[in-house]
């Protein structure tokens, strides 16, 4: 297939560019040279790549930045979607749209339930908001005869994402710290928070299995189902470290203790799916990626 992705050279893009064009595909990467705000330009570009899908990955994509400025966060995740689907209708009308959300729009709960995807959207965030909003475009350009997949997906990480991140975060502390760069201590948020984690490399491997036509269009989570608190998955990352620094809170870091965790059970039963990639085998790449990175730097 010829595929169109937005966001190409963002974090999740990297690993899923290389995947697509391994698999045979011929890829239209774009990124930041297409402006998601501006209609025309993303029009413009969809219409001379007359795909036969589309990946939206373009987004803003940190909680905490979405708080400080959550008009900008609006505009990029939620009207950026709505021109891309606009375009896509006029230009792509046969092509498959995998719109990338997130599993933030459930909100969190306060006991380990797993969300399917019946359950109600309690987004906590501008940035939770941004892509409930998104998706819901989403479900109403498929109710007018768009092929649309609502992909949710939960906590994802491995190298080259960006230390906005709970588990980069520790792991560029931890490399710098192991460098020589930090003083030997670690700033951490509430511990006890419960999120579900995967290897970006298992979503991508999901990503790829949702553009393919015999799968119905839906909305499908994406996610491990197991829950790992964050204190926990920073003494897995720390088993793998070479330092032990002390650890402390930052109340900048702080939120609420609460859980998130996944239920893909459709993805599985649709596709195959199943996450191939343990947490710690993700945890130790995650650092040693770091370590390349504080090299180079310093």
């Amino acid at each position: 297939m010829r595929i169109w992705v937005s966001g190409a050279r963002g974090f999740v893009g990297s690993w899923l560019v290389p995947r697509l064009e391994g698999a045979g595909h011929r890829v239209v990467a774009v990124d930041r040279e297409i402006d998601v705000t501006d209609a025309a330009a993303v029009a413009a570009s969809i219409a001379a790549a007359r795909p036969d899908a589309l990946v939206h990955l373009a987004a803003r994509a940190s909680v905490a930045a979405s708080r400080e400025e959550p008009a900008v966060t609006a505009r990029v995740n939620t009207l950026g979607t709505l021109h891309l689907l606009r375009a896509a209708q006029r230009f792509a009308a046969g092509a498959r749209v995998l719109l990338v959300g997130s599993g933030e729009v459930y909100g969190a709960a306060t006991d380990a339930r797993a969300f399917d995807e019946g359950a109600a959207l309690r987004p906590g965030s501008p940035y939770a908001r941004s892509k409930a909003a998104a998706d819901r475009l989403g479900a109403v350009f498929g109710a007018r005869g768009l092929d649309v997949i609502r992909a949710r997906p939960f906590n994802h990480t491995g190298p080259g994402q960006s230390d906005s991140f709970v588990a980069s975060s520790f792991a560029r502390q931890l490399a710098e710290i192991e460098a020589g760069l930090r003083a030997p201590e670690l700033h951490v948020g509430n511990l006890d928070a419960v999120r579900d984690f995967l290897d970006v490399a298992d979503v991508v491997d999901a990503y790829q299995r949702l553009l393919e036509r015999g799968v119905p269009a839906d909305v499908y989570n994406i996610a491990s189902g197991a829950g790992v608190a964050i204190g926990r998955l920073l003494e897995r990352l720390l088993a793998h470290a070479r330092v032990r620094p002390a650890v402390r809170e930052d109340p900048a870091r702080w939120r609420g203790t609460d859980a998130a965790i996944g239920d893909a059970s459709r993805l599985r039963r649709r596709t195959g799916w199943q996450p191939g990639i343990p947490l710690d085998d993700t945890l130790a790449r995650l650092l040693d990626d770091w370590r390349r990175r504080v090299s180079g730097s310093s």
